[in-house]
């Protein structure tokens, strides 16, 4: 009777012990699920209209924005487009859209990612790449990425570019292939 209590006993302590085990990575990945940031608000369907003085400067629309004050960041989600225009004129100057964005909240910069293409108006010029970056204090856009610029008479690719909003002043750093 005592070898069949100890044996009992054994397996008792056993299953406890080895039931007290959980599959590590189990919880890590709840832990991860947890300390991801949320965004402080969500707006979804948006349009931001950016005015300076009496004229219009940009307007933004995009599928979904999630702004986070914690970094000072907005993301811009699916259907990112931005339309700029002219100050003497108030016409559009060009067109930019991406599948997303994130846009630097304290120095108005952005970066634009996912097919993005921007079409200039008045310069009838576009550019198509994978990244885009918006330098706000320069205004400037700009990229290392592989670029297409196709104009009436040619179309030129390569890596690195730079050009101010309406693509009348671009260039192409490292130039891979010229068609007229």
């Amino acid at each position: 009777m005592k070898i069949i209590f100890k044996i009992l006993l054994f397996l008792t302590f056993t299953i406890i012990l080895f039931g007290c085990f959980r599959d590590d990575s189990e919880y890590q990945k709840a832990l991860q699920e947890e300390s991801k940031v949320i965004p402080d608000q969500i707006a979804n369907n948006i349009e931001v209209v950016f005015f300076d003085s009496a004229y219009t400067k940009a307007i933004l629309t995009a599928i979904q924005a999630e702004v986070y004050y914690s970094n000072s960041t907005t993301i811009l989600k699916g259907g990112v487009k931005l339309e700029y225009f002219s100050k003497m004129t108030g016409k559009r100057l060009s067109i930019l859209t991406a599948e997303n964005a994130t846009i630097d909240d304290k120095s108005k910069d952005m970066f634009a990612k996912g097919n993005v293409v921007v079409v200039s108006d008045s310069a009838n010029v576009t550019m198509t790449t994978n990244s885009l970056a918006w330098s706000n204090e320069r205004q400037i856009i700009y990229t290392k990425d592989y670029v297409t610029i196709k104009t009436p008479t040619e179309t030129i690719n390569g890596y690195g570019f730079e050009s101010n909003l309406d693509l009348s002043n671009y260039k192409i750093y490292k130039v891979s292939g010229i068609k007229q």
